[in-house]
């Protein structure tokens, strides 16, 4: 490594440092002591509550202050860029994750910077042509955002196949309890207390809704906007009509076995599909010999044609 590129890299390596290092002591209380007018300001008549305190300038909160929006912004972009067109949240709503939206992408700008200084190191130490070194410095970053962004499409999809599954079952046990005289609100609550899977879950929180002033429908119709499944959309209008209709209970279990048809429907479909696709590499596997054994006897009589 030629000497100007190793003071460069001595620099930086110095900036990084003293940035990481201010930040560090800026947490302790005997590095960063504030003057004594700042420790009595919040007791003071004009600066009750802390309204007028000046914070550090570069400090572990100003820092952070800072750094999550650009970071929400940066990884929403990014994500448009590459084709998710679902909110973030709503996706991290739906699997119920306790991180929130800015937090995540913070987590990812984290890695992607990660992957990036990986790939320069790997890039400084193993010297490849430009073209690879140019690979590995990409890559880092690329994966450092997509595979978190993946983890958390798969687990959504996985939430709504789930779901998908087990609301014809929960649907049906619904209209019994409606049919045996519960309220739609009590048979609710019945469901999210003694269930144990992803519906329940979801009911636990649509209940929770209802609890903090929202009526029966609008919880569930908020339920169907974050979960996202065709078949909760179509039995949100039967129980819809929880306070008009008297057989309640028998539109849901017909309801129910609408959707039991059409998840039976889409399982043989897949099963038949990948039976057909069984079929394509021993189909290839067959052809290519055969296309051998015909082209040699083809070919020796273009041989013997040229000759004669």
């Amino acid at each position: 490594m030629p000497d100007v590129d190793r003071i460069r890299l001595a620099v930086l390596c110095g900036l990084c440092l003293w940035a990481g290092t201010t930040l560090v002591l800026s947490q302790l209380r005997w590095f960063s002591r504030p003057p004594l007018l700042e420790r009595l300001r919040p007791y003071s008549p004009a600066g009750m509550g802390g309204a007028n305190r000046r914070g550090a300038i570069l400090s572990v909160e100003s820092f952070r202050d800072v750094v999550r929006p650009l970071c929400r912004t940066l990884g929403e972009r990014l994500a448009r860029l590459f084709g998710v067109s679902e909110e973030l949240g709503t996706r991290l709503a739906r699997i119920h994750s306790s991180d929130d939206v800015t937090g995540f992408r913070v987590r990812q700008v984290g890695w992607c910077v990660a992957g990036l200084a990986t790939g320069g190191l790997l890039a400084i130490a193993v010297r490849p042509p430009a073209a690879i070194a140019l690979l590995f410095i990409v890559s880092g970053p690329l994966l450092g955002f997509l595979v978190p962004e993946q983890q958390v499409a798969t687990a959504s999809d996985a939430w709504r196949r789930r779901l998908n599954l087990e609301l014809p079952v929960v649907a049906e046990q619904l209209a019994m309890l409606l049919s045996a005289g519960y309220s739609l609100g009590a048979a609710l609550n019945r469901l999210a207390a003694r269930g144990g899977g992803n519906v329940a879950r979801d009911l636990s929180r649509v209940c929770s809704r209802i609890r903090q002033g929202l009526t029966e429908v609008e919880a569930l119709r908020e339920w169907a906007e974050v979960a996202d499944v065709e078949a909760l959309h179509r039995l949100l209008p039967v129980l819809a009509l929880n306070r008009e209709a008297s057989d309640l209970g028998r539109l849901i279990s017909e309801e129910a076995r609408s959707i039991r048809k059409d998840t039976q429907r889409r399982l043989i479909e897949t099963a038949e599909r990948r039976a057909q696709q069984v079929w394509i590499p021993v189909t290839v596997a067959a052809l290519v010999p055969g296309v051998i054994f015909l082209a040699v006897p083809f070919m020796e009589a273009l041989r013997l044609f040229s000759a004669s």
